[in-house]
């Protein structure tokens, strides 16, 4: 029952997005972020129904998502963790802080923790060498990240995620 409402929930999300850019297939990219918003990934039967309304082969849509770091095609995690590995950052602690939230998190390069809290994405480059070694949560930026502060900053996003909403 509950793969039947996934799918028909999919469906009428991509129709709607498709309809609301007149079919146009020039704004294939923001209707896949639109379906991302809506879905929370690009999930294999969305961009299989946006294909069949747009008349474009299915391998197009997917060389588009696979193309930008900022579609996924599986289930993210409430909060992204993005870690810079460039050469400054990389030089300045990078690569203990990326083995840490590896085996922290319980995920590789990619990967989504178990209960959806957190996805873990290394990045090449976040353009802040000054802010070395650097990691985002979501917009957030974490500058000059040491090993000490990773459990605090983790463990207050898990807090955050325990509570309930405001005013409740």
């Amino acid at each position: 029952m509950e793969l039947v409402s996934a799918a028909t929930e999919t469906r009428a999300a991509a129709e709607t997005i498709v309809e609301f850019y007149g079919r146009d297939p020039g704004f294939l990219i923001p209707m896949l972020q639109d379906l991302q918003a809506a879905l929370g990934f690009l999930p294999r039967e969305g961009l299989k129904v946006i294909a069949e309304l747009l008349d474009l082969p299915v391998t197009q849509l997917y060389a588009v998502a696979t193309f930008y770091t900022s579609f996924s095609l599986t289930p993210r995690g409430k909060h992204l963790i993005t870690l810079c590995l460039g050469t400054v950052c990389y030089l300045k602690g990078g690569k203990q802080l990326d083995e840490i939230l590896r085996k922290e998190l319980g995920v590789a390069a990619g990967g989504t923790t178990g209960d959806r809290l957190f996805t873990y994405q290394p990045v090449n480059c976040l353009g802040a060498c000054a802010l070395a070694p650097v990691m985002v949560i979501d917009d957030k930026y974490f500058e000059k990240v040491r090993l000490n502060q990773l459990g605090r900053i983790l463990a207050d996003y898990r807090k955050l995620a325990e509570s309930p909403p405001h005013g409740k």
